[in-house]
């Protein structure tokens, strides 16, 4: 496979049992084989997109003293602004180059889940930052909702499976600002290779070359989104889940070409992430006897902890 195959979500939501059932074998497969999709039809308008890295862009150019007066101490980053160079990939010393903001959950039906999460940080200098991360949180959640019913039903599962488990949620929406590079990396990259830690990863295409993704033959390929397009893909909690049925895959952030050193390149990945006591257990009708149960039974809560104290971003 040399290139990230593409599916519609409107074939899933329209209503025609057979174009459900379409994009429901497309997408297995293509997370069965590669782990990633581009995905059209889903909940975000243009003008949103546009809106929200015009915020974004606004963010990431306060002064460095502004930005940091919004990175808090003590919740390993799960709020706010982190600074250059503070999250590694696993197993990697070198911090990657890049800061960037976290949206949270904001549970707002749910005043005891509310209290398990750090309260979102709000920027005085921008009127607009917040509202508009906040839309951008819903929307993509709500795509993801979709995404996770339709692989519900390819693992065989009721379709509101994940229904439960995501709602109120830990999911993360992190814009990420990769700044010029001004001298020689010292074997650092933008974002160092890796795979994600929650159930899948949704990201509005970003601005500007550079996503690669591992191929089962060891390949990098580069993963491109159209304009209209999220790239989506599985993350470790879900691979866990389905006992690598569905497929975590390796992927990386490049530098780009040294005649484009001087140029910011922004990225928004929204993370999901389900509630914190979701078991993540094998699904039992992901093992037979050429594959066995490959993990030891752990909550979404335990995992994301043990990845957070890797990544640096907990002690």
């Amino acid at each position: 496979m040399d290139r990230i195959p593409s599916v519609n979500l409107e074939d899933f939501i329209s209503g025609d049992s057979n174009r459900k059932q379409k994009f429901i074998n497309e997408i297995g497969k293509a997370y069965e084989e590669i782990g990633f999709v581009a995905l059209k039809g889903h909940f975000l308008n243009d003008a949103l997109v546009d809106k929200l890295y015009g915020e974004v862009k606004n963010f990431f150019s306060l002064h460095t003293d502004t930005k940091c007066k919004y990175e808090i101490e003590g919740i390993g980053g799960q709020r706010g602004y982190v600074s250059f160079g503070k999250e590694s990939a696993k197993g990697k010393k070198e911090g990657d180059l890049k800061e960037f903001w976290h949206f949270g959950q904001y549970a707002e039906d749910d005043p005891e889940r509310a209290k398990e999460y750090p309260e979102n940080v709000n920027v005085g200098e921008l009127p607009e930052f917040n509202s508009v991360g906040k839309e951008a949180y819903e929307m993509l959640e709500k795509t993801s909702k979709y995404v996770l019913r339709a692989l519900a039903l390819h693992l065989d599962l009721e379709e509101t499976y994940f229904d439960n488990y995501i709602h109120n949620g830990n999911s993360i929406l992190r814009p990420i600002h990769y700044p010029p590079i001004s001298s020689e990396p010292k074997n650092a990259v933008r974002a160092a290779a890796h795979g994600d830690i929650n159930l899948i990863t949704l990201l509005m295409g970003a601005q500007g070359r550079g996503l690669q993704v591992q191929s089962n033959e060891g390949e990098w390929i580069d993963a491109i989104a159209e304009p209209d397009e999220l790239m989506i893909n599985v993350g470790d909690m879900l691979s866990r889940h389905t006992n690598n049925k569905l497929k975590s895959t390796i992927h990386r952030v490049v530098n780009p070409p040294r005649e484009l050193w001087g140029t910011s390149r922004y990225s928004i990945p929204f993370f999901m992430h389900p509630i914190s006591e979701m078991k993540l257990d094998v699904l039992e009708g992901c093992i037979d006897d050429e594959n066995p149960k490959q993990y030891e039974d752990i909550t979404a809560g335990e995992f994301l902890n043990e990845r957070l104290i890797e990544l640096g971003l907990k002690k």
